[in-house]
């Protein structure tokens, strides 16, 4: 096993596009990934896992059925499983997310901003 330290801001700068989570570690059978989200996602729920956003840079809107989260760099918000909700983001951000290797981006739902076979970076 080798063990290396992970630059974020390295990682993050190898890719563009937006809505594709990247995994860059792993532990306890969670998956570390960051991603870049910008515009609108989906309303959805992860039936079986938690989800835990952490923003990197930038602001980060989640909505849920009563109330919408507005998430500055440095917070995270651990959305449980089971309650519907719906990131975007008016300009870039740059995310960290901590879930279980099951948990598929856009949950319940399936269409084409789903990702299926994440990338390890």
């Amino acid at each position: 096993m080798k063990i290396e330290k992970v630059n974020l801001a390295t990682k993050l700068g190898s890719f563009n596009e937006y809505w594709s989570p990247k995994i860059v570690g792993e532990l306890n059978s969670q998956l570390v990934k960051v991603a870049k989200f910008k515009g609108e996602f989906v309303m959805h729920q992860h039936d079986k896992e938690d989800e835990l956003f952490y923003v990197i840079a930038g602001e980060l809107y989640i909505e849920l059925k009563n109330k919408t989260l507005h998430l500055h760099a440095g917070e995270f918000v651990v959305i449980p499983k089971g309650v519907p909700h719906k990131p975007y983001a008016p300009e870039e951000v740059h995310v960290m997310l901590f879930e279980p290797a099951s948990t598929l981006n856009t949950g319940n739902m399936s269409n084409d901003l789903t990702v299926s076979n994440l990338d390890t970076i």
